[in-house]
């Protein structure tokens, strides 16, 4: 087990389609994944700090708070956001949670809602996950926290909306979390929402048998929106990056709890309690998914949630931006260049510092997080 060779694998499943469907495409789903795992590989290759935000090449530096509290709520399912801790449920039970809930997920824990290091989350999937997979995992962390490979950070996952969305009646929630399973739809993905009568007959009052929500989703996500707004406004100073012009704006929003769009937008002239309402307009996103897509527009630059004002300036003729943290510190937003490695090929394992660039294994394995 594990030695199956990706090209054997995509050819024999080529074959299966036409054999079982001759005139039809097959699932492109089902490649796509294979693409992506490929594509991981190939990024981590040479890269010894692939699964780290200092000294990775490839990785935006962004100033992420330190909150191991709220860590700690988000890994043990605590969070009071009932589609986010029913996710983490699960993959605390089971060791497999579908890729996009790891998605949501993920995205509440970074850039979303609690602006905490994506090397975290990578560290507690690694830990649960039965499928963990070092080039894998980093790269979906990365990719999912705008540090890397996608740069659309107005793309938010609302943790009340994209679960309403894809299971309306709540029966995912009701299944990993029982205490809830007396709310009504209507609330299940709310339920601080719920009146006090249906609380009581559900027999579970919010704040006393469910922890209420740990942040104010709509206010996170907008300040942590403008936070990445000002990295990558200095990023494209230098890089020529176009994306921060086609920022959508426009959307209306009403509270945390009643949305039912996989994301959202919302405009800077609103005052938003919580998540985005049912008003949200339809559009695509990158990720291969249509539903409510949320964005923000801003005036003027302020500090973010943690206090801190960045600058972005260039350091002489090097070309590279940095930003200052308050007056003192300066940090690159992006490594200067890549360290000189020889050419080989990624196995998709954590590769070890001490020995420099691993060889090349017949298989892929599992690492341990020690």
């Amino acid at each position: 087990f594990g030695c199956l060779s990706c090209r054997l694998f995509y050819f024999k499943l080529t074959d299966l389609y036409k054999k079982v469907k001759k005139n039809s495409s097959p699932p492109l789903s089902l490649y796509g994944q294979l693409l992506w795992r490929e594509f991981f590989y190939t990024a981590a290759t040479n890269n010894p700090r692939f699964d780290k935000m200092e000294g990775n090449p490839i990785c935006v530096q962004i100033p992420w708070d330190k909150n191991p509290e709220a860590l700690a709520k988000w890994a043990e399912g605590r969070t009071g956001f009932p589609w986010i801790d029913a996710i983490m449920t699960q993959l605390r039970q089971e060791g497999w949670i579908h890729h996009l809930a790891r998605h949501a997920v993920a995205c509440f824990l970074t850039r979303g809602d609690l602006w905490i290091s994506w090397e975290e989350g990578m560290k507690v999937f690694e830990e649960l996950l039965l499928d963990a997979d070092w080039s894998v995992n980093a790269g979906s962390w990365m990719w999912l926290s705008c540090s890397s490979f996608f740069q659309q950070f107005f793309h938010c996952y609302c943790p009340v909306g994209f679960g309403r969305r894809t299971d309306p009646n709540g029966d995912y929630i009701r299944r990993y979390l029982p205490i809830l399973r007396g709310f009504p739809a209507k609330y299940i993905y709310d339920p601080w929402n719920a009146p006090e009568g249906v609380q009581k007959a559900a027999k579970c009052i919010i704040g006393i048998n469910y922890p209420k929500p740990m942040v104010n989703h709509a206010e996170a996500s907008r300040l942590n929106i403008e936070r990445m707004k000002q990295i990558y406004q200095q990023l494209s100073r230098y890089r020529g990056l176009g994306l921060l012009a086609s920022v959508p704006s426009n959307g209306n929003g009403n509270g945390n709890g009643n949305g039912n769009g996989s994301l959202m937008r919302y405009s800077s002239s609103e005052n938003l309690p919580g998540c985005v309402g049912t008003s949200g307009t339809q559009m695509g996103t990158s990720e291969g998914h249509t539903g409510n897509v949320q964005s923000c527009t801003f005036g003027e630059t302020h500090k973010g949630t943690s206090g801190i004002h960045q600058q972005g300036y260039l350091q002489g003729n090097s070309g590279i931006l940095h930003y200052a943290h308050g007056d003192s510190k300066k940090t690159h937003l992006v490594q200067q260049g890549r360290t000189s490695l020889s050419v080989g090929v990624c196995t998709g394992k954590r590769p070890n510092p001490e020995e420099g660039i691993q060889s090349i294994g017949p298989k892929v394995q599992r690492q341990s997080s020690n």
